[in-house]
């Protein structure tokens, strides 16, 4: 990509090590650490000695304070995500590392760099009262592309796509109901995925994008086609990666699929119930997720309550027959998959594609299913060349 981001090192070249490294870890802890706070990192006796310096990078963020404590106090899944994106043990202590040392104007340049300055942050309101949390990036002259996340995930998540797609488009995307904007706050009246597929038209009418093409990536899928359904006139054509996509009871699933479901739905007809296997979640998911995207993946997970909302979005997801939705879809399609994803079955996504006449349906050899957040050339190369046959 041309665009730097916060993974890419911004700041590199002029911003000084450890401050500039730590003000781009604590951006891209950002959403984590809002809902953690406060938190505590173990860390060995050398890498203590950076505690100073955090606490002064945080305040010069405004971001949670995290405090630094021996390494052999235990710690819990959360908290080891946050030390591990840290890195103060890799960080080289050197005779400036003290809060003194922190170069103001070289931490401003990782924030300006990083993926809250190139977006624009807008508030808006569901047409069911709900408060959403909308980010544009791109001129807003270009054509609109509404990116629709995989539901309960930060918007950072899908970073790669925001700065690849504005690079020639109006992007407009938003998080997801009851976990971002007011999730302090009571839960949403309803998580169903027309309520979801609303979140998107809410989306595009605060961007002021009257068309857009709709990419709905892993479960937001789901809302991108009821959306496309529901309003087909807004909606110039329709892209679905590694859908988690069902078609009745005959729906091919993967193993993960089903058990996912399944527990999806007991945490959401129990509460108590959900708040013991949110409980014996916590203690193992941290070793299935891969480090790079642990800090975002894990986020609905981070408190009880975020769980339980995250449950109800997903379940309402799953639970959807798209069947009837794809009857009413105008718009051309590109629906793409890979042959050995056994998180989201590439069978679903078969029928999809030959449920929605004249689509275009890619297969990739290979490619599990969390690689389509690193946002791979190829896949920008084929999105790319779908878009430019069907301009708004």
């Amino acid at each position: 990509m041309s665009s730097r981001s916060a993974d890419a090192g911004a700041g590199a070249g002029s911003a000084p090590a450890p401050a500039a490294r730590l003000a781009e870890a604590v951006l891209s802890l950002r959403p984590l650490l809002d809902v953690l706070a406060p938190v505590t990192v173990p860390a060995g006796p050398r890498a203590r000695s950076l505690g100073p310096l955090l606490a002064a990078v945080t305040r010069r963020l405004g971001a949670p304070p995290v405090a630094v404590a021996a390494e052999a106090e235990e710690t819990d899944t959360f908290a080891r995500v946050v030390a591990a994106r840290l890195d103060l043990a890799g960080l080289a202590v050197t005779a400036d590392s003290t809060a003194d040392a922190v170069d103001g104007a070289a931490v401003d340049e990782v924030v300006a760099a990083d993926f809250e300055g190139f977006c624009t942050r807008l508030d808006a309101t569901a047409p069911d009262g709900v408060p959403l949390r909308v980010l544009t990036a791109g001129r807003p002259a270009e054509q609109a592309v509404v990116l629709v996340l995989a539901p309960g995930m930060p918007a950072r998540l899908a970073e790669r796509w925001i700065r690849e797609l504005a690079r020639t488009h109006y992007v407009v995307t938003w998080e997801s109901r009851g976990l971002f904007a007011g999730h302090d706050g009571p839960a949403p009246p309803g998580y169903d995925v027309t309520a979801q597929a609303g979140d998107l038209l809410a989306a595009l009418d605060r961007a002021g994008a009257v068309r857009a093409h709709v990419v709905g990536l892993c479960g937001g899928a789901v809302p991108a086609v009821v959306a496309a359904a529901l309003d087909p006139a807004r909606i110039t054509s329709l892209s679905l990666w590694h859908g988690d996509l069902h078609l009745g009871p005959d729906s091919p699933r993967t193993d993960h699929q089903r058990n996912l479901h399944a527990l999806l739905e007991m945490a959401c007809e129990d509460q108590d119930l959900a708040g013991t296997i949110h409980a014996t979640l916590c203690r193992s998911i941290g070793d299935s997720v891969p480090a790079d995207l642990a800090h975002l993946v894990l986020y609905p997970y981070a408190t009880v309550e975020l769980f339980g909302r995250y449950c109800a979005l997903n379940n309402a997801v799953m639970g959807t027959d798209l069947r009837p939705h794809l009857a009413r879809v105008s718009a051309p399609a590109l629906v793409v998959t890979s042959a050995d994803d056994d998180t989201a079955h590439p069978g679903a996504s078969a029928l999809v594609a030959a449920a929605l006449p004249g689509s275009v349906s890619v297969v990739r050899p290979h490619g599990d299913h969390l690689s389509l957040f690193r946002g791979e050339p190829a896949l920008f190369e084929t999105l790319d060349a779908f878009l430019a046959e069907h301009p708004i």
